[in-house]
């Protein structure tokens, strides 16, 4: 994921507090702090809900006051262990099908451009394309569907904002990370990230990685691998290439993490945490498609930075063209 991929957004539902008002325990100067680092920023909280240590007795209190359901509790207690949760058949398929053809009509007229990205020449489907609901407004449904908006609001308890989208034809075969020294919150860990599958996906057509558990695991920042701030402005994903992902894979192989995969169906959707280990598995079948749609989503309230380059990354404030009837 580029600098360029942290410039995006979408934000949502408004909060009992005044914009721009961060919830942080200690205040920070964003001015004195300059160029945004995790190492800039106190170590304090509050930590998500679901990360602390009485997530369980809290999950218990609030299915007992009727703020959620049982259903969700068991699928909150899922989150707590394992950094993530599916919702079966989330989407509705009409809708995807909708917002597909709105997407590939965008493509087939010029307004989006994307390259090949080919593995190979059995390899018949565009590459990704970065913030596709600036340009095809449908895909605002999906990005602010409420199924969607509830279940961020309820792992993250605080109104969510969505950031960024990414669409795909095909398998990424993304290297395995963490979403958050890409999209980096403080407090930590307020960012989630949704899956969206827009067809059946077929297990050779690279299905989305994931480790469970993994989430619990310490944060890994540039700074941890001893890139300073101008690395990536002097290298660009240099440092990233050479340094993090092979520390990930060791990671992996220390804590002896193991794999599992989304072959998912249509309108199913993946919820992972800010720390999840994740990415594209290999995609034995390049001419298999794999559609989907990534929707990430920042809360209102947390400072939002992109600690890999150093830079801001501020949800949108504006709507959805389509809400407006453009």
């Amino acid at each position: 994921m580029s600098r360029e991929e942290t410039k995006s957004s979408e934000n949502e539902a408004a909060s009992d507090e005044p914009a721009g008002t961060i919830f942080a325990e200690l205040p920070v100067d964003l001015a004195r702090i300059g160029n945004p680092r995790a190492e800039k920023f106190p170590e304090t909280g509050p930590a998500p809900w679901l990360d602390r240590p009485d997530a369980e007795n809290e999950i218990g209190k609030r299915v007992a006051n009727g703020t959620i359901a049982s259903a969700e509790a068991e699928q909150l207690r899922f989150w707590v262990k394992n950094g993530y949760l599916i919702l079966d058949r989330a989407i509705e398929p009409e809708l995807l099908d909708q917002v597909w053809n709105a997407y590939q009509k965008a493509i087939d007229d010029g307004t989006i451009q994307i390259q090949p990205e080919k593995i190979g020449p059995d390899d018949p489907w565009p590459g990704r394309c970065l913030d596709p609901h600036l340009k095809v407004p449908q895909i605002c449904q999906i990005m602010r569907h409420p199924t969607l908006l509830r279940w961020i609001r309820l792992l993250m308890d605080r109104p969510p904002a969505p950031f960024q989208t990414i669409t795909c034809h095909k398998g990424s075969q993304q290297g395995v990370h963490s979403d958050s020294i890409h999209m980096t919150t403080y407090p930590l860990g307020y960012l989630s990230a949704c899956w969206i599958a827009f067809e059946d996906i077929h297990p050779d057509s690279g299905p989305l990685v994931y480790y469970p558990g993994s989430h619990r695991l310490p944060y890994l920042f540039s700074h941890n691998l001893g890139l300073d701030e101008n690395d990536f402005r002097e290298n660009g994903y240099k440092g990233y290439t050479e340094l993090y992902e092979p520390r990930i894979q060791e990671i992996i192989r220390e804590q002896q993490l193991e794999p599992h995969y989304f072959p998912a169906k249509k309108g199913d959707v993946l919820i992972w945490h800010a720390n999840l280990l994740h990415g594209g598995s290999a995609r034995h079948a390049p001419q298999l498609s794999r559609k989907a749609l990534v929707c990430h989503y920042f809360v209102e309230g947390a400072v939002c930075y992109h600690d890999l380059s150093a830079g801001v990354a501020r949800p949108f404030s504006g709507t959805c063209l389509v809400e407006q009837g453009k």
